[in-house]
């Protein structure tokens, strides 16, 4: 999201948002909120994601959601606040807390001495309001560190015992119900017991369905709560009615018959329902779980002193000395100061060979020190460490939408009016068609239409496949940006490969170099000119001559794809390919033609160094083909996709390449504008194109292709563009992620099957389409128990997802 300058974003994490209905409901309420620019609702994440000037409207979109019927996750706490001298000291202080990112509101009582704070815990917490006052003179007084402070996942924890809890009493309390009402409607006091039994379940343990099903009616809406609401209330009230009033029955001739056992157990088994599916649900997000709990609690820095002091991970500041110790997790990114050791980075990169850590290598959040001990330099705290880079993409891609989503969203949107409507319908077509107990099978039959239909179920089919999908594209170190990518990944039938970087190590070393006459002063021109190149290869230059003292340049200049030019003492010189001393007419001897033409046979890139109108020298850099390219290239050939392979390098380089790595297409020579130029040529033809590329210069044609795939060890225009990022840069990840797609979408579209099979064929079969066949007529209690697994089911299907190579 592009944000203006006094806009801020708000993460607001969400309860009781069972499927994409729900979703919408909750995105449409926030539509009508004053103060919020723009607003999105992501099922999978369980947030709604709010634009909003300085905060303002936070707490009108809090009050809106649960004036809806659901919930927003915040904690209120009380805090002592130390160091107010006055009256307004505490107004301060209030409005401090109240300007942190994440408060919902704060008040200061000055009599008290008390803080009074509500804050979303997924965006701030205590010690970071403290850290607020503190700036400001005054001080906080919160728990200590060792007790739990609570968090968005012991909200959740709390909840889901809450909710076992009361599934637990409900299973309780209505097995009496059902063995009374099944087999022993006889004994004496029948009805009352099951009165007894049942209204704790209905009354106590079932009242949030009738309270948000209220809330949803105030709003003109309606969601699954609606459906329980109506079906266990009715068949209730009418149970109560007959109990009580027995004779209005029996005078017209028919039995005054309780269904006490429908309604309690239609809410036990909901309730049961709800509890798996809260359970299978924690599952799918258990590769955010994972990457959470890999970063330690606290760290030891090393103090001015020479002490080393253990302190929260939160207080870590950018340019403080860390020290880690073998075993320890790495805590923030930053550069090894001294020591060094071999570190685990498979959490991050999927790659699980240990990494060599020696002085000015960089190590990340995360990873796992091994016997070594080393000191390092913190440089990325907080949100800017590149795990928590991680962890943002991969909430963000699942909570995006896949392109199927946006079809379901509409049936479901309309889904609960529809199931009323064929309840009414079939209640009434009974009373005119079902004879003496017409009525009764007719309310039973309606109750169970509205008892068996599951929005739920379509909802989550598409969200939860995309969850488990991008969570397992994660822990392979693939990261995937939106849930798009991932659906369209499976259609890729044409993938270009930038070269450098991508197919090779990108790690270029000056292996040759061919004077046309020894000169040292021209060395130290050469040096002084790439050492102010962007180019990778510039610096194999300067690393291959080392420290020499290079004069100071009049004029630099760089061309694009092509090379660079310079000025010195009135002298034009120019380092670059080929075709850029083609095109400024200047002359390549002989003597230098035959080294170059040998070099690029050897997939060798040639670099030109030319004075005046002359080339001077010629040098040869090598870029060593990754181990694993070979193997990626002839999987992905296997599978009939179209491999290309681009670069700008010479035609014998990129011959070469291409002969080595089994290529059969490739383009040499290429410029920036060129990729993305044949980008659209592919798409022209009607392909599906991805794009793999790792530096500056494919950002265009990454962002021009159908799928864009970044390596993890490019440039970070090129990772923020696409959208997939390998982490390891290993091509052999890219047949990995098509494979993935195509498991993820063929997921999703069993779930829509069968969720759409279930309700196709449960409504008609509630409704008592085959009573007239074989007498047949659903119970309600069962019906409850089919809703409850049906959406339990399309959860189940995606987690198999996990177990698939």
């Amino acid at each position: 999201m592009a944000l203006n300058n006094n806009e801020k974003i708000i993460y607001l994490p969400l309860e009781s948002v069972e499927s994409e209905h729900c979703a919408g409901i909750i995105d449409k309420g926030l539509s009508q909120v004053k103060g919020i620019n723009s607003h999105k609702v992501e099922l999978n994440n369980r947030r709604a994601i709010i634009v909003v000037p300085q905060e303002k409207g936070v707490s009108d979109a809090i009050k809106t959601i649960k004036d809806l019927g659901y919930g927003v996750s915040t904690v209120k706490k009380n805090y002592p606040l130390l160091g107010m001298t006055c009256a307004a000291c505490a107004g301060s202080a209030e409005n401090i807390v109240n300007n942190e990112s994440g408060v919902v509101n704060a008040a200061v009582n000055f009599a008290t001495g008390n803080l009074s704070v509500e804050f979303l815990p997924n965006m701030t917490n205590a010690k970071k309001l403290q850290k607020a006052v503190q700036a400001a003179g005054y001080d906080l007084l919160i728990e200590d560190e060792s007790t739990q402070q609570e968090t968005l996942e012991d909200i959740h924890q709390k909840k889901f015992k809450k909710l076992k809890q009361k599934t637990t009493w409900a299973v309780m309390l209505s097995l009496p119900v059902v063995i009374i009402g099944m087999f022993l409607m006889n004994i004496p006091y029948a009805n009352l017991i099951m009165w007894l039994f049942a209204t704790p379940v209905v009354v106590c343990l079932g009242k949030d369905f009738y309270i948000n099903a209220w809330k949803q009616a105030k709003h003109r809406s309606a969601n699954m709560d609606t459906l329980v609401a109506l079906s266990t209330g009715i068949a209730y009230i009418f149970s109560v009615f007959n109990m009580t009033f027995p004779a209005f029955w029996e005078t017209r001739g028919l039995e005054a018959h309780v269904y006490f056992e429908a309604a309690a157990v239609i809410i036990a088994f909901i309730l049961l329902g709800k509890l798996l599916e809260e359970k299978a649900k924690g599952n799918t997000s258990s590769a955010i779980k994972k990457l959470m709990g890999l970063q330690p609690k606290t760290v030891t820095v090393l103090q001015a002193d020479g002490h080393e002091k253990k302190i929260a991970v939160e207080v870590v500041k950018p340019g403080d000395i860390i020290l880690v110790k073998p075993g320890e997790k790495i805590a923030v990114d930053g550069i090894v100061t001294t020591g060094s050791s071999y570190v685990d980075e498979s959490m991050l990169s999927g790659e699980p060979v240990p990494v060599l850590k020696t002085k000015q290598e960089k190590v990340f959040a995360g990873t796992i020190n091994h016997k070594g001990s080393f000191r390092f330099k913190a440089n990325k705290v907080g949100k800017e460490t590149m795990l928590a880079q991680i962890i943002k993409m991969v909430q963000d891609a699942q909570g995006s939408k896949a392109p199927v989503q946006k079809l379901v969203d509409k049936i479901a949107s309309i889904f609960v009016p529809i199931v009323i409507s064929i309840a009414i319908l079939t209640l009434i077509l009974w009373l005119f068609l079902g004879g003496t107990n017409g009525i009764v099978q007719g309310l039973l039959a309606a109750i169970t239409v509205l008892v068996i239909a599951c929005p739920c179920a379509l909802g989550l089919a598409t969200p939860t496949a995309i969850m488990v999908g991008v969570g397992k594209g994660a822990e392979k170190g693939i990261l995937i940006k939106d849930a798009e990518s991932l659906e369209l990944a499976k259609k890729v039938d044409a993938i270009i490969l930038d070269k450098t970087g991508t197919i090779t190590e990108g790690k270029p070393q000056l292996t040759d170099i061919y004077w046309l006459h020894n000169d040292d002063s021209s060395k130290d021109i050469l040096v002084s000119i790439e050492k102010q190149s962007e180019h990778p290869l510039a610096e194999a230059v300067v690393k291959y001559f080392g420290e020499i003292t290079s004069p100071k340049l009049d004029h630099f200049e760089s061309i694009t794809g092509k090379g660079v030019k310079a000025e010195y003492r009135n002298e034009t010189y120019l380092i670059g390919n080929k075709k850029l001393l083609t095109e400024n007419n200047i002359i390549m001897p002989s003597e230098l033609l035959k080294p170059a033409d040998n070099w690029g046979k050897q997939a060798k890139t040639v670099i030109w160094f030319a004075r005046g109108n002359q080339a001077i020298s010629v040098l040869a850099i090598s870029d060593k083909i990754k181990d694993t390219s070979v193997q990626a290239i002839k999987e992905l050939q296997q599978t009939g996709i179209d491999l290309y392979m681009l670069t700008g390098d010479n035609q014998a380089t990129a011959r070469a390449i291409a002969k080595q790595t089994g290529i059969k297409y490739f383009k040499a020579e290429v410029l920036p504008q060129d990729k993305a130029n044949f980008v659209k040529e592919l798409q022209q033809q009607g392909k599906t194109v991805a794009m793999v590329g790792d530096g500056i210069n494919d950002s265009t044609a990454l962002a021009t292709a159908d799928v864009s795939i970044a390596m993890g060890k490019g440039s970070d225009i090129a990772m923020d563009v696409a959208k997939m990022t390998i982490i390891s840069s290993d091509l052999t990840k890219i047949p990995e992620a098509i494979k993935l797609s195509k498991q993820t979408v063929a997921t999703i579209k069993q779930n829509l099957f069968w969720a759409f099979i279930y309700n196709l064929i449960g409504i008609p079969i509630a409704a008592g389409i085959l009573y007239p066949v074989n007498g047949f007529l659903l119970n309600p209690m069962i019906a409850g128990a089919a809703m409850a697994m049906s959406s339990l089911s399309v959860v189940s299907n995606s987690l198999r997802l996990k177990l698939k190579k």
